[in-house]
């Protein structure tokens, strides 16, 4: 199994964060991230859920209870003792150094991030990759395509709680951070 380390902006758009992460859950890769990516996470949430109009409380507990949930279900993605590393990294955006270091720790043979210019792959160690979401969901339906899509199917099943019911091509569509991948797994689908 390839481990990948999740960049906060693939975390953030809720649709992408429960596929990539049900396809972990799936087996077909191991998931990683740091302490640093989660709170990253947890601010930018707040933030658009406070813009949104809910009240702190209600934000302060989802966000708690989407992280308590990742850290339940992916016991061994958490990647400690990176911060040693991060001087040794130089990307053109120093603030993501972080990820890199964090992958590197956890042995990540991809970093999964839509900040495709902010990882040139001439600044990366060898053989870690940068991958934006779409070629790494290609890539996962190319190599396990029953598990992906049985993980689409299990995050189309979940949906209705608070939102309209959508079924797995309705999930894809609305990943607008991976047309490609949406549209294969549509066409897999008719």
């Amino acid at each position: 199994m390839f481990s990948a380390q999740l960049d906060t902006c693939v975390l953030y758009p809720s649709y992408l964060r429960d596929v990539l992460l049900q396809i972990a859950q799936h087996g077909v890769y191991r998931a990683l991230w740091s302490a640093q990516i989660l709170d990253e996470l947890a601010r930018a949430l707040r933030v658009r859920h406070l813009a949104r109009g809910h009240d702190a409380h209600t934000v302060d507990a989802y966000v708690r209870r989407l992280l308590e949930q990742m850290e339940t279900a992916f016991p061994d993605a958490l990647v400690e003792n990176w911060h040693s590393l991060v001087p040794t990294v130089t990307l053109p955006d120093p603030d993501d150094r972080h990820v890199v270091a964090a992958a590197l720790v956890g042995r990540a043979d991809v970093i999964v991030t839509q900040n495709l210019r902010d990882f040139p792959p001439e600044a990366l160690p060898r053989p870690l990759l940068v991958q934006d979401a779409d070629v790494f969901l290609l890539d996962s339906l190319d190599l396990y395509p029953d598990a992906v899509i049985a993980a689409v199917r299990t995050v189309a099943a979940r949906t209705g709680r608070h939102g309209p019911v959508l079924g797995p091509a309705e999930v894809v569509t609305a990943i607008h951070e991976a047309p490609g991948f949406a549209n294969e797994i549509r066409e897999r689908l008719a």
